[in-house]
């Protein structure tokens, strides 16, 4: 700063106004500054800067999967927001394990990020009592946090299942599989719930055979959908719980000889253009992640708020592959 300072002709007061965008200095010095900014190389020094604001203009995401597309939007949407206070984003994927999740979640406050935007893996996040309470602002999506009380921005999920299974009761099936992803994962259960709130609310039965969670690989799913399509009453539905269940399921239905309906929760690309195109229980994951990223600048701000939860529609799309009718 002080070559800067040297070079332009002006005090290091002037020089720190112009590189951290404050008031007070005239167009010609600004420019003389950085004109001398740009000869010299300069960078400013965030590491003297943290030291001396107490914060790092950074925001820690912890996801599930990066290359699952449900998180591409959601991600964008918090690296907007981010950007549009200023901060930058620094992301990582838990890979749906719980002490992989910890260690991330960690690392990134031990690089003293502002705030963490959190998708659990785990059912236990007393881990991040310590950085909260040392002004880490934390949000966790898509699932609540486990045994702490904090912020969480979710879709209906529960909703969004009992919409898609009741419009298949609606056209006519009574046989409808349920393949979901592990039963530790609360989107997983809540979608199982509200498939059997449809079936209860149309005064269905449902056979244990019908139900399947577990892993979301494709040899796992294609083994539960084949025991269900060969069953002596062989189901005439399915709904997945999740798009990576649902991508799946059109692989196997596709080189079936009978058809069978589907309607997976989330959407995909190129859903609609599939033939029969895929009716899907729809979820905003951008929207998620703006919810959430606003939230989290608010507590930023300094905003007293009491730990809320935040429950985001879903939209039932139908395409085609939900409207097959149950063979005869």
């Amino acid at each position: 700063m002080k070559d800067v300072a040297a070079h332009a002709g002006v005090g290091l007061k002037t020089v720190s106004r112009v590189v951290n965008g404050e008031p007070g200095v005239t167009p010609d010095t600004e420019r003389r500054v950085q004109e001398a900014i740009d000869a010299l190389g300069f960078r400013r020094n965030d590491s003297a800067r943290v030291l001396r604001k107490g914060r790092t203009a950074t925001v820690g995401l912890v996801l599930e999967d990066l290359a699952d597309p449900f998180y591409g939007p959601l991600n964008r949407a918090v690296e907007e927001v981010a950007r549009a206070h200023g901060a930058l984003l620094i992301n990582g994927s838990s890979a749906e394990d719980p002490d992989r999740e910890r260690e991330l979640a960690l690392a990134l406050c031990a690089r003293r990020v502002d705030g963490l935007i959190v998708i659990p893996a785990g059912d236990d996040h007393r881990y991040l009592e310590p950085e909260i309470r040392a002004g880490v602002a934390t949000v966790f999506v898509d699932r609540p946090a486990g045994r702490i009380d904090a912020d969480v921005v979710l879709s209906d999920s529960f909703g969004g299942a009992r919409d898609g299974v009741a419009h298949l009761i609606a056209g006519g099936h009574r046989r409808i599989g349920f393949i979901g992803d592990h039963p530790r994962i609360h989107t997983a259960t809540e979608r199982l719930r509200g498939y059997e709130a449809a079936m209860a609310d149309a005064g269905l039965p449902v056979s244990e055979s019908w139900v399947s969670l577990g892993s979301t690989t494709p040899d796992r799913v294609t083994a539960a959908a084949h025991r269900m399509l060969a069953d002596r009453e062989p189901v005439t539905a399915l709904f997945a719980g999740n798009n990576r269940v649902t991508v799946t399921l059109v692989r196997i239905l596709a080189g079936g000889a009978d058809p069978v309906a589907l309607v997976g929760f989330d959407d995909f690309e190129l859903a609609d253009l599939l033939r029969p195109g895929v009716t899907v229980v729809a979820q905003d994951a951008a929207a998620l992640g703006r919810v959430a990223t606003d939230r989290l600048f608010q507590r930023l701000s300094g905003a007293a708020l009491p730990p809320a939860r935040m429950e985001l529609p879903t939209r039932l799309i139908p395409r085609g592959s939900g409207e097959i009718p149950p063979r005869a």
